[in-house]
């Protein structure tokens, strides 16, 4: 069958989160996709790993994004990629989330009358202090294909006047990108020499969140409870330079003595560290994905969040303080029942297929815009 032409899909990116959702997808696009790289997240220590471990082909990156205000983000992404848009115009501009580089893709197509698919639409928190929920909701208003994760989201969407037709439950990508990047069996076991421990023997945890990082009160409070933890098991945390740098701003080193403090760890290897935690600890939205696939237990340390299917089996959700501590011990007393429990579930984001779907969304759009055309790659 005959292909998209190459570098006819752009896909506008610009997290490591991003990376990881979008990995397969662009590996089914084949030759067809047009990677574009805004540099929201970029440093050659983490997200030149993240390229190189998800064999992601070479971006075309943008220039001066990177650890700027949000509104600079947006504003300078969205003028370079409307002078990329202009000059090797896609069949389809494909955006994942919420980010400020999905926000400065969805309205460079809408400016251009290019078709915009989002992946992951639909997220809902419903708490206007997250910057992601206005994009999110702005990138739902301009899609043209609204790819939805979950019959919950597709509701969401349609609870805003979205008209049915333009909305598909495809899944969320997480979990094929989960169940590809894994380790092998053995390879996980290495990662757990290496860091110093053993399987079920640990809790795992990442801060990063501006709510629980910029405040010092927060961030005090989560580390507090860490450090008691870690007088009962080990806890790895791998250490954003962010939040390393809010720590040493706020002079809370001391309270990072009694955890096992790690550099930022690439996908696979924090894949491998939290198949075999006992516990998670985490602010991550992609995280909350993820312990649905590996059958972990997870305690979110956050205002509020979008991903209410991993409540309450996998996760459950607790602000800075003292309940981080009562629901982390809560968890951790269902041991290896609790976790055998979670590991027989399947996971509600979906079967593993949902970049396929998406692409199957854009060979239709393809074929609309590009006279019968549709995507080669296996």
């Amino acid at each position: 069958m005959p292909a998209l032409p190459p570098r006819s899909i752009a896909v506008v990116l610009g997290t490591r989160p991003e990376l990881v959702k979008l990995t397969e997808l662009i590996r089914l696009l084949g030759p067809a996709a047009h990677v574009v790289h805004t540099g929201q997240h970029y440093d050659e220590e983490l997200s030149g790993r993240f390229l190189a471990d998800l064999a992601i082909p070479e971006p075309t990156y943008l220039s001066g994004i990177g650890g700027r205000p949000r509104a600079v983000q947006i504003s300078a992404a969205l003028g370079q990629l409307d002078a990329l848009f202009t000059a090797e115009p896609p069949r389809a501009v494909v955006v994942q989330g919420d980010t400020n580089a999905a926000l400065s893709g969805a309205l460079a197509a809408n400016a251009r009358g290019i078709p915009l698919v989002h992946v992951e639409a639909g997220l809902r928190s419903h708490d206007r202090n997250m910057p992601e929920e206005h994009n999110r909701v702005l990138i739902d208003r301009l899609a043209d294909v609204l790819c939805a994760a979950t019959p919950a989201n597709r509701d969401n969407l349609l609870a805003e006047g979205v008209p049915a037709g333009r909305i598909e439950v495809t899944g969320n990508t997480v979990v094929e990108a989960v169940r590809g990047q894994l380790p092998s069996h053995a390879q996980q076991f290495a990662e757990l020499a290496r860091i110093g421990v053993a399987s079920d023997g640990y809790v795992l945890a990442t801060v990063h969140r501006p709510e629980n990082t910029d405040d010092p009160a927060a961030l005090r409070a989560v580390l507090t409870e860490l450090g008691s933890l870690a007088g009962e098991l080990p806890v790895v945390l791998p250490l954003h330079p962010r939040t390393r740098a809010r720590i040493a701003a706020a002079r809370l080193d001391a309270l990072l003595e009694p955890l096992l403090v790690t550099e930022p760890l690439g996908y696979r290897t924090f894949l491998a560290v939290a198949r075999h935690a006992a516990l998670l600890v985490s602010d991550s939205g992609g995280v909350q994905e993820e312990v649905t696939v590996l059958g972990r237990p997870l305690v979110v340390v956050r205002n509020s969040t979008e991903r209410p299917e991993a409540m309450p089996d996998f996760a459950e959700l607790v602000r800075p303080g003292a309940e981080l501590g009562q629901a982390a011990r809560r968890r951790l007393a269902g041991g290896p029942a609790g976790r055998a429990r979670l590991a027989a579930l399947p996971s509600p984001f979906g079967d593993g297929l949902a970049s396929r779907r998406v692409v199957a969304l854009l060979t239709e759009l393809g074929a609309r815009r590009g006279g019968g055309v549709c995507v080669g790659a296996e």
